[in-house]
């Protein structure tokens, strides 16, 4: 049977294989027909739970906004899976992280996928990305995918500090200090870095006003903010963090 439960087909399988293809060349009528002729596809999974294999299972709208997304007629090809069944918001399983589609068009900078998720139904709050387990918009803040995170914050998606520190967004971080708020020095100093992350000098100099750390280096990267602002390509910020005497990882 191509259909285990109704739930599962193994990637070797040939209706995996057309499908995928289907969906990643963009061809409609090929995706509808298929559709049409095995009735429990739109919600099925592709992939194998054996962690040998270590591919996870996937939804067919996962498939539309892999890497490096940006398929031919996404928009559309979202459409037709949610209409025919797909839920948009299906967790990935067999992985650490149980990211939805949306987390992966936002993570490949995908934003005519992402409007289309959003368009059909996805949750813009949904957790469980593979950043720290939060929403797209964390992994599109990470990843500095930020044509996806800049269209995520306009569809109503809610900024953390660290979001509106690192997308350069002044105003919001100013409202986390309003009304004599005072977030935790940790959560200024991550913003901080987040802030050096996205070559934000203007939030990099509020924050550090506010208790930031100059020199912090958080757990997952073993780079200082001054390192972070080099990457990041933004010679002005990664000068006056100089200036003031921030070290890079190896001199610390």
């Amino acid at each position: 049977m191509a259909l285990l439960n109704g739930k599962i087909i193994h990637p070797d399988e040939p209706l995996a294989a057309a499908v995928t293809e289907a969906i990643r060349s963009g061809e409609l009528a090929e995706l509808t027909r298929l559709l049409r002729n095995n009735p429990d596809l739109a919600s099925a999974r592709i992939g194998d739970l054996d962690a040998a294999s270590g591919c996870g299972l996937r939804s067919l709208l996962h498939v539309a906004t892999d890497w490096p997304g940006h398929y031919p007629n996404v928009a559309a090809t979202i459409a037709a899976l949610a209409e025919a069944g797909a839920d948009v918001n299906a967790r990935f399983a067999g992985g650490a992280h149980t990211e939805t589609p949306l987390h992966w068009a936002a993570s490949s900078n995908d934003v005519a996928a992402l409007d289309a998720l959003i368009d059909a139904g996805a949750d813009i709050e949904a957790d469980g990305g593979v950043i720290g387990g939060g929403t797209p918009l964390a992994d599109a803040r990470a990843f500095r995918q930020l044509e996806a995170a800049f269209r995520l914050v306009e569809r109503g998606a809610r900024t953390t500090l660290n979001d509106a520190a690192t997308l350069g967004l002044l105003d919001r971080i100013e409202s986390f200090f309003a009304g004599g708020n005072q977030p935790s020095e940790a959560e200024v100093t991550l913003a901080f870095w987040g802030a050096c992350h996205g070559g934000r000098l203007p939030c990099a100099s509020y924050l550090l006003e506010r208790g930031a750390d100059l020199n912090w280096i958080p757990p997952w990267e073993k780079l200082t903010p001054l390192d972070a602002a080099r990457r990041s390509g933004s010679e002005e910020l990664a000068d006056w963090l100089q200036s003031l005497g921030a070290k890079t990882a190896g001199r610390t």
